[in-house]
């Protein structure tokens, strides 16, 4: 399918072998067929937890993926599933279901940590999946998410001014989503009723304390409270006390199960499907399926080099690939649109260069809608140029068949002509005026066929130098004329020669002003597209910016009225940088400096040849003498 897929079964997209970490090449073979955008919810857990029985239920099945009732861990590596999203039209849901953590039979706990990252770098929304309750022992467990400053990367070079770069997290972490399984707690605060999600806040909560015991404890409390700024809690009623039908839960009918479970169930998956976002990067760039490939790849690749993924390495990977994709796409494009719109030969020059703007400017939309992170305008120049020479392909193509076509016609009206000159009809007394009336006859019938195109007057130019000669010897061969007349019909030829001459020449001086014209159209729609492409960008950048400062400042006042004066103190540094970044993206005047830069790089690849000038110079000299 070439927008989206639907799998009938899930298939394994990160292969997990004696620690050893690859990305599946069929799975990637699906991916690279989905142009959609994509949601992608991952979940996540200790083994033997139920995650799988939710993401069949995302997926709109009972089974697929696999629900093992031992405890040994079923799921190894990261299994994928891609189906249509069922409330968002041209979007696909990619469920990703991860291997169990703490799994005993696994020598080598990082393996555990390195799945995790994956499923947070992947996601658009993260489901952390565990049992019971969300207690101190729930968030030790929960250790993984701590380690991540250690795993994942946000910038490929140290951030400035001692800011951490786990610090960026916020700008491009999925959104978080506890779901908490065989629940049995009243949800009660104090004595007061509490929503899940308060309930979830407050086990977030920092516990007062300096010792080395309770900073450990409140260390994943922090990095959820850091990392992840849209948090949700579903918890879960167990879904039947028989346990044999637990055992089988796949083949559990519906009403075998608790009413609350179901509702439960279904109010979770409600909720991704109405609220999981689709994935985006750093600035909102959208992520397809495609997309989503080669952001495996290079992650898992990163791993297995013994370097840390890190999403600005990806996402310079990934805009070469999408960016070159995009020229060609846009390239294909004016092609593809040119030859259907264009019938050569064009009656007028105007007319195909008018064409040529038309499909330049859809090939430059669908290029900027493809493209991102073209920072030094490499890819931009690249379509620039090739644009040049297929409108120039054209341009010679339109020449060529005006040509062929004006000849053929010209061959067709002249055949008396030339046989009348061949068995001497003109070699007789008066043979001259016979052989103008024939010539004039000419004249007029090819000037009456239409759509001759852009080499009518050259050819018919050429025609009648080659006839000048033959002219001129029917001319002084003809005895009824004196010599007196036949020298004012000899003047009177050479001004012809010279009108027509002259014609030639300011139809070709309007033709080449008519492509300098085209020229400063294609600089001024390059320019005006991509203006209003970094102005998108920009303002993308200021609300990705003045999110993440909102979220600090908001993890700030949390901590002040928690009573953690000293920890709400040291993120003075991180939120006077952000409140830097977002005064400097109010200042327009980059945008003016780079498309000053980018219009001189641009008028040297579509600058006039210099030989085109020179002769725009030479017939401009060569009119003025004439007059």
């Amino acid at each position: 399918m070439a927008s989206g897929h639907n799998m009938m079964a899930p298939i394994c997209l990160v292969e997990n072998n004696n620690q050893q970490l690859s990305v599946n090449q069929k799975a990637l073979q699906i991916l690279d067929k989905i142009s959609q955008p994509v949601v992608v919810v991952a979940i996540v857990g200790l083994y033997r937890t139920g995650k799988s029985y939710l993401m069949n239920r995302l997926a709109g099945q009972k089974d697929g993926f696999p629900l093992g009732s031992t405890v040994q861990s079923e799921t190894k590596g990261i299994w994928m599933w891609c189906v249509p999203h069922p409330s968002k039209p041209s979007h696909t849901l990619v469920l990703l279901d991860t291997e169990g953590l703490g799994d005993v039979e696994k020598g080598d706990p990082k393996n555990d940590s390195w799945i995790f990252a994956l499923a947070v770098l992947l996601s658009s929304s993260f489901v952390y999946n565990s049992m019971s309750t969300i207690n101190h022992q729930a968030l030790e467990q929960l250790h993984y998410v701590t380690e991540l400053t250690e795993l994942i990367r946000a910038k490929s070079s140290p951030s400035p001014e001692e800011i951490k770069d786990s610090s960026e997290f916020v700008s491009f972490f999925p959104d978080f989503i506890w779901s908490v399984r065989d629940f049995t707690l009243e949800l009660k605060l104090n004595g007061r009723p509490i929503t899940e999600d308060e309930y979830l806040e407050n086990a977030l909560k920092l516990i007062p304390g300096r010792n080395p015991k309770v900073t450990m404890s409140n260390l994943p409390r922090e990095a959820i409270r850091h990392f992840f700024p849209k948090r949700k809690c579903f918890v879960f009623d167990r879904p039947t006390n028989d346990k044999e039908l637990l055992a089988n839960i796949e083949n559990v009918t519906e009403t075998q199960l608790e009413p609350q479970f179901q509702e439960q169930t279904e109010n979770f998956c409600s909720y991704i499907f109405s609220q999981a976002r689709t994935k985006t990067l750093r600035e909102g760039i959208t992520v397809t399926g495609k997309r989503l490939g080669t952001l495996v790849v290079t992650y898992v690749d990163a791993i297995n080099s013994g370097t840390v993924p890190c999403l600005e390495n990806a996402v310079i990977i990934l805009a070469q690939l999408e960016n070159s994709a995009a020229v060609q796409k846009a390239a294909d494009h004016y092609s593809e649109q040119m030859a259907q719109r264009v019938r050569l030969p064009t009656d007028t020059l105007q007319e195909l260069l008018e064409l040529h703007a038309a499909c330049e400017r859809e090939a430059i939309e669908i290029f900027m809608k493809h493209s991102f992170k073209d920072d030094q305008r490499k890819f931009q120049k690249e379509l620039v140029e090739i644009l040049k020479n297929k409108k120039e392909s054209f341009l010679l193509q339109n020449e060529e068949a005006s040509a062929k076509y004006c000849q053929a016609k010209l061959d067709q009206l002249s055949t008396s002509l030339i046989e009348s000159i061949s068995a001497g009809t003109f070699s007789v007394p008066g043979g001259h005026k016979l052989y103008l009336e024939t010539k004039e006859r000419i004249d007029r019938d090819y000037w009456q066929v239409p759509r001759k195109g852009v080499k009518a007057n050259e050819v018919f130019q050429k025609f009648l130098q080659s006839q000048a000669a033959i002219e001129k010897s029917i001319l002084q061969s003809d005895k009824v004329l004196t010599d007196a007349e036949k020298a004012i019909a000899e003047e009177r030829a050479r001004k012809r020669a010279a009108e027509k001459e002259q014609e030639l020449l300011r139809q070709q001086l309007q033709e080449q002003q008519l492509q300098m014209e085209a020229q400063e159209r294609s600089l001024q729609e390059n320019i005006v597209q991509l203006k209003e492409k970094l102005e998108r960008e920009r303002e993308n950048a200021k609300r990705e910016q003045q999110m993440m400062l909102d979220h600090k400042l908001k993890v700030q006042r949390d901590l002040l009225t928690e009573g953690f004066r000293k920890e709400a103190e040291k993120m003075n540094t991180e939120i006077n940088h952000l409140k830097n970044m977002v005064a400097q993206n109010d200042d327009t005047p980059w945008i003016a400096r780079t498309l000053d830069k980018i219009a001189r790089e641009f008028t040297s690849i579509l600058s006039v040849p210099a030989n085109l000038l020179g002769k725009v110079m030479s017939g401009l000299t060569s009119l003025l003498k004439k007059k």
